[in-house]
């Protein structure tokens, strides 16, 4: 037993145990999430999240120690969000035929995913930094930390809150669409990329490449209107 513990001590010393750990679980919750028929009840994500806070639980590991070697994985994310590009550029022209419905939906939709969230919070007497905090949740995490930051929220708490949502619309959002009778790829697209920022998008993907490129170019312009929009809207009503 004395020696399994020198053996945990050593590998946990080692950055490319958690590097290997974050891979191993969402490996095994891609294949969980295939052998379910891709059901959005059993999201890779969600899963993997799971799998990870028990283990690093049970081992007494903090997150600081996880991150020196998820930070690799973390990386990745800037050339991910990149690649995003080339499902758009393949939709170019369709994007274009749509525009006006396009910038019409996200204009809404962004308004609507921040409103609809504070003004429930808002009921049920929340705070001033909870309202702050809560208002760019369906934006993707670095620009609504930032956005919560300028206005006096709480940025670690705002990042809670975009996961939940963006793991929340990735399975909800196609039960939702299904049952609103949407069936267009590029508006289910619209719809996930707006409400559920980057983790909605790999859903859509998933899906198709339509929905995926009208997902992807919804989060990132809902995070423009988000930026911009969001703080002046502020200023003024509160």
């Amino acid at each position: 037993m004395r020696d399994l513990q020198q053996v945990w001590v050593y590998l946990s010393a080692s950055p490319l145990l958690h590097l290997t750990m974050t891979l191993v679980a969402y490996q095994f919750s891609s294949f969980v999430y295939r052998r379910g028929r891709l059901s959005p009840l059993l999201n890779p994500v969600l899963l993997s999240l799971v799998l990870i806070v028990v283990i690093l639980s049970a081992t007494g590991t903090t997150y600081d120690t996880y991150f020196d070697g998820a930070q690799f994985v973390h990386f990745l994310l800037g050339p991910a969000t990149v690649a995003l590009a080339i499902p758009l550029f393949r939709q170019l022209d369709r994007v274009r035929r749509s525009a006006v419905a396009v910038i019409a939906s996200i204009a809404v939709g962004s308004v609507a995913a921040s409103f609809s969230a504070v003004a429930i919070a808002w009921l049920l007497d929340g705070s001033r930094q909870t309202l702050v905090s809560l208002a760019p949740k369906s934006v993707t995490a670095p620009v609504a930390m930032g956005i919560a930051e300028q206005l006096g929220g709480l940025p670690s708490l705002t990042a809670v809150l975009v996961i939940s949502t963006g793991i929340l619309g990735a399975i909800a959002g196609p039960y939702v669409l299904n049952f609103l009778g949407i069936k267009d790829q590029a508006a289910r697209g619209l719809a996930m990329g707006t409400a559920s920022h980057g983790i909605g998008t790999a859903r859509a993907m998933q899906v198709s490449e339509v929905a995926g490129a009208f997902a992807g170019l919804a989060m990132g312009l809902n995070a423009l209107a988000t930026a911009v929009l969001l703080p002046l809207i502020w200023k003024i009503f509160w």
